[in-house]
């Protein structure tokens, strides 16, 4: 696997990642705590070393099964894990009295005593972000936490975090039907040396070509609540997609390595999320898919900016998205 350098950190990484939010209940259908620790052992196994979770996927599940998946291998992965939202997604918190709580509660579920990336999960707009950043630098000084991240925040976000405590890692949804951060957002993480880790580089699924109706999906798939998932934007979308297998076949690669390998191309660190070895082993090979500028070019004559029919988020999810 190859490696590159997160942020401003002294912490060398996978290329590619793992975003292990699938694994939980009331995600993406139906879930195996075996089945997914076998998925996480076999990605340390091939060299991934950046694992993705969050305190409120599964409602803590998420967190204890990463620190179940880990007990005796701790030391071989970078853990990133999140805070902000209360149990059941119920609100949003940055005040620094809840940092110091979740942490504590993270730190429990994971079975650690240090988490490695610690990303706020969604931007409080009621708490300035300088004090929601000041008291998770007051964690790094207390060597709970070793580098800061933000998810999902705005380019004037981000340098206001950044003067309070450097941040190492912006996590933002981006693939090629997820672009609005490129106008803004993408220049500031740039100026200012933060990675920009990609989650969701398909897509939520969509652009492996894996799904070809409503249908596909099971009856508690989160996914059946997407715009870009109903109606007519389904099948506008997979239209999409068999465009996108066509350059894949020439490139002797699948639909999912050639959009993980143009997020890489993109300069951005791609997390997808799977729970199966499989698909870890497909997603994983596309780090070494060389994507030429005539390739890119193309691409991008296929899945244009804005191309894709449908939000990426229900209406009131997508008001909770600070950038």
């Amino acid at each position: 696997m190859k490696t590159r350098k997160l942020g401003n950190s002294d912490l060398d990484v996978s290329s590619i990642g793992l975003g292990i939010m699938g694994m939980s209940p009331g995600m993406y259908g139906e879930t195996n705590d075996e089945q997914s620790i076998q998925t996480i052992h076999h990605a340390l196994d091939i060299g991934v070393t950046l694992f993705d979770t969050a305190d409120v996927y599964g409602n803590g599940h998420n967190e204890v099964l990463l620190g179940r998946a880990l007990k005796g291998r701790r030391e071989q992965a970078i853990l990133a894990t999140k805070f902000s939202y209360t149990p059941n997604y119920e609100r949003i918190s940055g005040h620094p009295d809840y940092v110091k709580k979740a942490i504590e509660d993270s730190l429990r579920r994971l079975n650690t005593d240090y988490i490695d990336l610690y990303y706020q999960h969604r931007v409080d707009p009621d708490i300035p972000i300088e004090e929601t950043v000041g008291a998770m630098a007051d964690l790094v000084k207390a060597g709970k936490v070793r580098y800061l991240g933000l998810s999902e925040a705005s380019a004037s976000t981000i340098r206001r975090a950044h003067a309070v405590h450097p941040i190492s890692a912006l996590e933002s949804e981006y693939s090629l039907w997820s672009r609005d951060i490129e106008d803004e957002i993408l220049p500031a993480v740039r100026e200012l040396g933060i990675t920009h880790v990609a989650y969701s580089p398909l897509s939520r699924g969509f652009i492996s070509g894996e799904l070809r109706t409503f249908e596909d999906l099971d009856a508690n798939d989160l996914r059946r609540w997407m715009p870009r998932f109903q109606g007519d934007n389904f099948s506008k979308n997979v239209e999409i997609v068999d465009k996108l297998k066509e350059i894949a076949l020439e490139k002797n690669c699948t639909p999912s390595q050639l959009a993980i390998a143009w997020t890489i191309a993109n300069e951005a660190l791609p997390i997808p999320g799977t729970k199966r070895i499989k698909y870890l082993e497909e997603n994983t090979a596309a780090a070494e898919v060389v994507l030429t500028p005539e390739d890119l070019k193309r691409i991008e004559n296929i899945s244009p900016k804005n191309a894709v029919r449908g939000t990426r988020y229900m209406a009131e999810q997508m008001t909770l998205l600070d950038g």
